[in-house]
């Protein structure tokens, strides 16, 4: 069963993800911040994963400690859930076109977390959301998941649909590489024998 739950608890925040790989994309995601709330559903709807999180935060203060910290514990889970990836596709891309904008995502399930990121956002709030979290997600999702992350903006001047498409665009491509390899189901997806 590729399915995980990490609790996190801090001082800033309480954290608690379930997440099953196998999933056909139903959410159940609450964290205060409901922008983020949003793109975490796209996360799941389009990566055909099922994913519950529930999230407490400084949200007085600001919501980066919040988005930051559920960033690190799907990573955790996502990384728990793959378990050695064995079988797996490890690979994945996707050009995400959204009214405007478009994103293009690939990743690389290597044990080897790296983030590049081309991907600028207009303004500096979707209503109340800092548009600063959105790569600081990302950044702490690809370091605990071990994921080697490239996120390039190849168009848009509409922040809402550039954070949404980068979003799904990620997902898609989380979709491929997650998916069981029908050729090698049984093979570590590299020469080294292990990621």
């Amino acid at each position: 069963m590729r399915q995980a739950t990490i609790t996190r608890k801090t001082a800033e925040t309480a954290i608690t993800v379930t997440l099953d790989l196998d999933g056909t994309g139903r959410y159940d995601n609450a964290t205060g911040v409901g922008f983020f709330d949003h793109m975490l559903d796209q996360l799941a709807r389009h990566a055909l994963i099922d994913l519950h999180v529930r999230a407490t935060g400084d949200l007085h203060i600001d919501d980066h400690h919040t988005v930051e910290d559920t960033g690190i514990a799907i990573g955790q889970a996502l990384a728990q859930a793959l378990g050695d990836k064995r079988g797996i596709m490890r690979y994945g891309a996707c050009h995400l076109p959204m009214d405007d904008a478009q994103v293009r995502a690939a990743l690389d399930l290597s044990g080897r977390p790296y983030l590049v990121w081309t991907l600028a956002l207009p303004t500096a709030r979707i209503g109340t959301f800092d548009t600063e979290l959105v790569r600081e997600f990302f950044q702490a999702f690809a370091t605990h998941g071990g994921i080697t992350l490239h996120v390039d903006l190849l168009h848009g001047i509409n922040s809402h649909h550039i954070a949404e498409a980068a979003f799904k665009a990620v997902a898609r491509a989380l979709r491929q590489a997650v998916e069981p390899d029908p050729r090698r189901a049984d093979a570590i997806p590299s020469t080294k024998g292990t990621l």
